[in-house]
This record gives C-alpha cells, structure tokens and sequence, in this order.
C-alpha cells in the first residue's frame, strides 16, 4: 500500500524527492495547480507550476506578482529525477490532470474532471498509471447527465419563452468554466448576452488565450432595464443576493449545476429553472476514467469517498479514502501518510 513517490500531508499531497505539493492549503514552497478554481489554486506556495490558461487565471485572481512558472500539456520536467507533466482533464479551460514518475512508479492526481468533451476546454485524457487520485464530486449512481446538447436546448428555450413574455433571463454558474461554456452554445439569434463583472472579466482573458465566445456585454448596476429586456445576463451564483437583479425589473432565474439532479438543490437555491450541466465526471464518467487508467490502487477524494470507495472494492479495484481523517489513522506519522 506504501508509496516511495507521494505521500498525503496536512498541506495536502506531496512528492517528497521533487519537493512539490499539488493543489495545497496553505504556506509551501513548490505547488503544482490543477485547475484556477479557488478550491484548487490558492495564496501560500512562493513557487507555481500551472498550464499558462491556468496562469493567466490565478495572475487575475490572486495578483500578478504571483512567481509561477507556465507549462503546456505533455511536457515534460525533471526535476531531482521526478518526471513531471500536465496533461488535459476536461473539467475547465487551462485545467490538467497530473502526472508523476519516479521512484519505480507512475502516479496520476486527477484534480476535478470530467470526461464529456465541452467542446471548450482541451478534453479529458486517460492516463496509465500505477497509483490514480481521483476527485469523487458526484460519484453515486443517481448521478448521470444527459447529453450536454440536450440541456443547451433547454438554456434556448427557456431563454426564448422569457423573451416572448418580455423578461429578462438570468442565468448562474461558476465564473470559470461553467459560464464561458453556457455562453459558448447560447443562441445569440434570440438577443444580447450579457454577463456580470466577474464573469466578464474572463471572458476577456480566455479570449486572450485564443478561445472564442459569442460578443458579451458587462452587466451593472447601471443598466438599464429597457436594454436588457428579452435579453439574457451569465452571473455568478452570488448575484442573486446583489442589488442588481432588484433594478432590472421583471426577470426569471435559471441555474446551471449538477445539483440539480436532485431535489435538494432546489431547496439551497431560490431560483425559477435548474439546469443539470456540470464540469465534473458522473458516475459512468468516473469509473469509465478509473478503468482506463489500469491503476492498480486507487485514492479517492473530494466528494462520495466512502460510498465510492466501497463501490470500488466490491469490484475487486484496490481502493482507498484520501481525506483528513486518514492523517489520524496512519501509523507511520502523526501528519503523513504514503500513498
């Protein structure tokens, strides 16, 4: 069960011979990011490693002085006899799985991913593998998405009704990732797209980047209501509690998650449609990646662990949780583990 290539520490997971963490919390000296996520890239480590979408990203979300150091996908580094490299994991633009090899052993940290081609971001690439960490978001049966086509008809629609009845439609999701890719498949012959500040704001950047996305207007507090009418605004969940949606008359608002496949969702969100459109693998997507990567063991977090994890084993896949509470079960140290 033992790793010589990566343990799990209090910061998170470590590679101790190249000295490099993935995605960590808190004060590092070297971290790999998967993905521009505030979940996943976050102020602490003095040095970056991240795809250069990825860059750009962090550079505008935490301050351009910010050492990090960019590199494309399958490119490989060595450093101190550690092969390092970036590859696509589908999840948003700039995102990567990441790959490691040394030590007798190729290891894969898959950050979140999903493995439906967006037709946005780089698509999701399997990896071989000896040791595979997966992300586990959505990993319960009840959890299967319907074609992405299906659910970018129904954004249309929705969009066409408010326009018939004069309203304005207002649709949230994450600012990264999520928005770009309800923008990316709108129907612009219905009217204007405009989005929130936030949401703006990288647009602009992944157009720099090369990504193409129909005209977008910013949104404020400003806008007139006449101008927006029939029109759809792209928002960030958090503008439902701004003072934006009181001053812009009649309008109807949508949300795009995975959430919403359940009934739960409804009750956490105020909110008149639920779109279920998500950036992270379901159920099949899940075991579809594991079982392309041939891995022998499999660590599992963020998400379903236990239920996976079990799911898993009955399936005869050596599969294990990756969380915190493990950091207190180890018996090789109180604040790591070997992978």
């Amino acid at each position: 069960m033992n790793s010589k290539l990566l343990k799990y520490t209090k910061q998170g997971i470590y590679c101790p011979q190249a000295d490099v963490y993935i995605d960590p919390a808190g004060k590092v000296d070297k971290a790999i990011i998967t993905h521009a996520h505030s979940d996943h890239a976050r102020r602490g480590p003095d040095h970056f490693l991240a795809h250069p979408v990825t860059a750009a990203l962090m550079r505008h979300r935490l301050g351009g002085r910010i050492n990090i150091q960019e590199t494309e996908y399958g490119r490989e580094i060595v450093h101190n006899g550690i092969k390092i490299s970036l590859h696509p994991a589908g999840h948003v633009p700039g995102s990567a799985q990441v790959r490691i090899e040394g030590c007798g052993e190729i290891a894969v940290i898959s950050g979140d991913y999903k493995t439906e081609n967006d037709g946005f971001s780089a698509p999701f690439e399997p990896l071989k593998c000896d040791l595979f960490v997966t992300e586990s978001t959505f990993a319960l049966p009840i959890y299967k998405w319907e074609q992405q086509e299906k659910i970018y008809d129904k954004i249309n629609q929705w969009w066409l009704r408010n326009k018939n009845a004069g309203i304005v439609s207002v649709i949230c999701g994450y600012s990264i990732g999520k928005a770009q890719r309800i923008i990316k498949h709108l129907d612009t012959s219905i009217g204007n797209i405009y989005a929130q500040k936030v949401i703006e704001d990288v647009n602009r950047i992944l157009r720099s980047r090369g990504f193409t996305l129909p005209v977008t207007k910013e949104v404020n507090e400003s806008t007139a209501y006449e101008e927006l009418k029939g029109n759809i605004i792209i928002a960030p969940p958090s503008f439902v509690n701004s003072v934006v949606p009181g001053r812009i008359g009649k309008y109807s608002i949508g949300f795009a998650s995975g959430w919403f496949k359940t009934r739960k969702a409804w009750g956490r969100q105020s909110c008149d449609a639920g779109f279920i459109l998500s950036d992270h693998a379901d159920w099949d997507g899940l075991n579809e990646a594991i079982k392309l990567t041939q891995a022998e063991r499999v660590y599992v977090t963020h998400g379903f662990t236990a239920q996976f994890v079990k799911w898993l084993r009955s399936n005869e896949i050596k599969a294990f949780e990756l969380n915190k509470s493990e950091l207190n079960k180890s018996e090789l140290n109180k604040n790591e583990m070997s992978l």
